[in-house]
């Protein structure tokens, strides 16, 4: 059924400039860009043009042709002009005008808001191109919604969609970025997480298509009620010639309110132009029944959970609406694959990582695989297994081109390249390279690859099945995961960042295997994030890192003589908090030594470790007579930042650290870092932030001096599996010393976790509660040690189903509560045989 977008509400603009177009790519000259941009200053050095455009100096593939904006969000871009300038760009827009002759060999445009001129070009190329463009906003399953609609819809329009997730004030400009004069369709996401950021987005997408997800709580913190929430979304789509909903979101809404010249709704609970009538789950996929335009229709959407079931009946609303026959989107929609939104970073073979992204490939995907492959300090050699790129709308030639010309930038030392189009450019690679026709090829030969000590890629388009070839490649993963999301925690370290002064620095905390969540995967984040410092609490942490490829200052907490040569070797940093220590430590020095970096720790409350006021004296006499080392920071520990009823002992602690710095500072004859907050520190005392702070908890999304942790993300999800069903007759017991009983018979649920996993034993007998299909079931019986029982009683649940024991529904902190406890500790508690799996977007 192929159709024509400009028969579909159509929307047309007229060509404003003349462009320049080059292997199908819209190219602007640097001069047309300045007319596009009105700069209030441009100072000009050749007449460059542009193809692509860069946020970040440590992405950048292509140069020359290259346009950095350097933005002031996560950090001032304008801090990395030279970093950019040194890796070849010579073209920039700045807002600072100290900047403006810093280049004289570059092209420079000076704006007023630097957010502002790529927002502004982006519009602008978008009204270059007349094609149909579906807009998609909502709390939950924007991104999904997306990729299934380009599954279903590739085949009859050249479609180009937002990478990833790419749906903010930064990522719509990026995405629309991309749009050629070959596409016809686009399709693309946008988020808001505050007022006024909508008219922004709507003003660059431009859709004639509007689709409303899911309206959940994600944001809701920008907002002041659901109401307001829902119309600022809904503000994308006020010139659009369809909407596409379910009324079951717009609740409070008059009719008046919703946009759209026509619109389609659909609706599990009430009248709508496609009426869902049952849905009924079939071996591991959901049937659907429904009524549309007076008749019964039906369509099977290939996943079982609830989530994938509201998705896939937003995508069956869209292609009705668009037209499609009842019968045709059933056919494509019984042909949904599963999409692969996230890497995933785990533990391979032979000493090596392995990040998966075996869903799917096109160069915008590669290259933030590629990126993510670079933050990746653990192994010397980077590998990519890469199979052909379908549907770019590129030649061959042209395409593997620019894919070596990628690599290259990106320093890559071994390509495995799997498929025709690709083992036919072969030519066109010039580091380490192997090919194979095809995904079974390359599984044939096998026994006689090598891969020792690696960080390898996985990066290939669904229909190459690169799942087999993870598989081979990956240690085998015991069925209980804990996942770490490393988008959430960066963005965790940036709601922190936020709060502070400008100069502050962070010392991040990764002490005890980054509280459960792993050591160098953490740390080569935090470094890639340009955090200050890193803090582990004994020598050997610090070693690992440093052999993992973390070349980032490290402070060892708990320092101990034996130690001490590990310590120099490696330089790390230790923690001096005691006469002791100092004598030991500066004895150990050999007289050759000067300046060693170390850190003093003072005791201003907490009564744990630290130097005290009488110490100082001799503090200050061993230090004076020896310049063996050097104190880089002096710091103390809040006892209970967290607590508005210690605020008092807060400040004292505050100012008993000062006057003691003090006394520190005026005997030595040079400056130093003074920190004392911790993570409820930072939110709950600014004046504590003095020149440094520590994160800690407060990365993994847990601060006691917020409410409910609002504004915080979830970091960590432990999963584990059922392994086997039982039907339990009245009366009889599950587990041992014959503690669990059904009264009334029923069905338990074996899953593969105990306490040699983390899971206390005091979550037995139904203290403990996990998620199973959504829904909260209690344990039964003792907790084993690799196992433990669940009551799952009129529940529809089967071997291998997934089973949640916390997430961002089911909390650490409504688990610690459970058995009287802390966050830290279930997080830390638990065990490393629990394989970690890192996702990042």
């Amino acid at each position: 059924m192929k159709q024509n977008p400009n028969e579909l509400y159509p929307i047309g603009y007229p060509d404003l400039v003349d462009y320049f177009w080059s292997m199908s790519h819209a190219i602007y000259s640097i001069g047309q860009i300045a007319e596009i941009l009105n700069p209030t200053s441009f100072s000009a050095w050749n007449d460059a043009k542009i193809s692509k455009l860069v946020i970040d100096s440590r992405s950048i593939i292509d140069p020359e042709e290259s346009l950095f904006f350097a933005l002031n969000s996560k950090r001032d871009g304008h801090e990395y002009l030279k970093d950019a300038y040194d890796n070849g760009i010579r073209n920039f827009v700045i807002s600072d005008e100290k900047y403006l002759k810093q280049f004289p060999d570059a092209n420079v445009l000076l704006v007023k808001d630097v957010l502002i001129a790529l927002q502004t070009l982006a519009a602008s190329n978008r009204k270059q191109h007349d094609l149909q463009v579906i807009a998609i906003t909502g709390s939950n399953g924007k991104t999904i919604v997306k990729e299934w609609l380009y599954q279903l819809l590739a085949a009859d329009f050249d479609i180009v969609r937002s990478p990833k997730s790419f749906n903010s004030q930064i990522g719509v400009p990026l995405s629309v970025w991309q749009i050629e004069n070959e596409h016809n369709m686009g399709i693309f996401e946008a988020g808001i997480s505050k007022t006024g950021e909508m008219e922004s987005l709507e003003t660059i997408i431009r859709p004639g298509i509007g689709i409303l997800t899911n309206i959940g709580e994600a944001h809701a913190e920008g907002f002041s009620s659901h109401k307001e929430k829902l119309l600022e979304k809904l503000k994308l789509f006020k010139d659009t010639g369809l909407f596409i909903y379910s009324p079951e979101y717009t609740e409070g809404l008059n009719p008046n309110e919703l946009p759209g010249k026509t619109k389609f709704s659909w609706s599990l609970k009430q009248k709508a132009d496609l009426r869902i009538l049952f849905t009924e789950p079939i071996e591991g996929r959901n049937y659907v029944r429904a009524k549309f335009k007076g008749e019964e229709i039906e369509c099977l959407i290939p996943f079982r959970d609830k989530a994938s079931l509201e998705n896939g009946i937003i995508c069956w609303a869209a292609l009705l609406a668009l037209g499609y026959t009842p019968h045709e989107a059933d056919l494509r929609l019984e042909k949904l694959t599963h999409v692969g939104m996230r890497l995933e970073l785990k533990t391979g073979i032979n000493q090596c990582s392995v990040i998966d992204d075996s869903y799917s490939a096109d160069t915008s995907s590669l290259a933030i695989a590629l990126d993510f492959l670079n933050l990746q300090n653990q192994h010397p050699k980077k590998t990519l297994i890469l199979s052909d790129l379908v549907e770019t709308g590129k030649n061959d030639q042209d395409l593997y081109t620019e894919i070596a010309a990628l690599l290259k930038q990106k320093n890559l030392n071994r390509l495995i390249g799997i498929g025709p189009h690709i083992s036919q450019s072969a030519a066109s690679f010039e580091m380490e390279s192997s090919f194979y026709e095809s995904t079974q090829d390359f599984i044939d030969n096998f026994p006689a690859i090598h891969f020792n000590n690696e960080t390898i890629l996985v990066k290939g388009a669904r229909k190459f099945e690169f799942e087999r070839i993870s598989k081979l490649i990956s240690q085998k993963i015991h069925d209980t995961v804990l996942e770490i999301d490393l988008n959430a925690l960066s963005g965790n370290l940036q709601f922190y960042r936020n709060k502070l002064k400008p100069g502050v620095k962070v010392m991040a905390m990764v002490k005890a295997f980054s509280y459960g969540s792993g050591s160098f995967e953490i740390a080569n984040l935090l470094q890639y994030h340009k955090v200050d410092y890193l803090a582990v609490a004994y020598t050997d942490e610090g070693v690992a890192l440093r052999k993992a490829g973390i070349s980032m200052p490290i402070m060892v907490m708990s320092p101990e003589s034996s130690g001490f040569e590990a310590i120099i070797r490696h330089q790390l940093e230790p923690e001096l908090y005691s006469l002791d220590i100092l004598k030991s430590f500066t004895g150990f020095l050999n007289e050759h030594t000067a300046d060693y970096p170390v850190h003093l720790k003072i005791d201003t409350g907490m009564h744990r470790l630290g130097f005290e006021e009488p110490d100082l004296s001799d503090l200050l006499k061993i230090l004076q007579e020896s310049n063996k080392v050097k104190i880089i920071s002096v710091f103390s520990h809040l006892v209970a930042s967290e607590d508005p009823e210690h605020d008092d002992f807060t400040n004292h602690q505050l100012q008993r650290f000062t006057a003691i710095a003090d006394q520190i500072q005026s005997g030595l004859n040079y400056t130093f870092i003074r920190h004392i907050s911790n993570t409820s520190g930072i939110s709950r005392h600014p004046a504590a932030q003095l020149d440094m702070v520590r994160i800690g908890i407060g990365l993994y999304g847990f601060d006691c001096g917020i409410a409910n942790n609002k504004g915080l993300q979830t970091v960590a999800v432990l999963k584990t599996t059922v392994t086997q069903l039982k039907h339990i007759k009245p009366n009889e017991t599950v587990g041992y010393g014959r503690k669990g009983v059904l009264p009334e018979g029923g069905t338990i649920a074996t899953v593969k976790i105990g306490y040699a996993d983390g899971y206390n034993r005091k979550f037995g007998n139904g203290v403990g509660k996990m998620l199973v299909n959504g829904t909260l079931v209690p344990t039964i019986g003792v907790i084993s040690m690799d196992m433990c029982m669940l009551d799952v009683t009129g529940l529809n649940v089967k071997t291998g189903d997934e089973v949640i024991v916390f997430n961002g529904e089911l909390t650490i902190a409504q688990l610690a509560k459970q058995i009287d406890t802390i966050p830290y500790e279930i997080l830390t508690n638990v065990s490393q045989r629990v394989k970690r799996v890192y996702f990042y977007e």
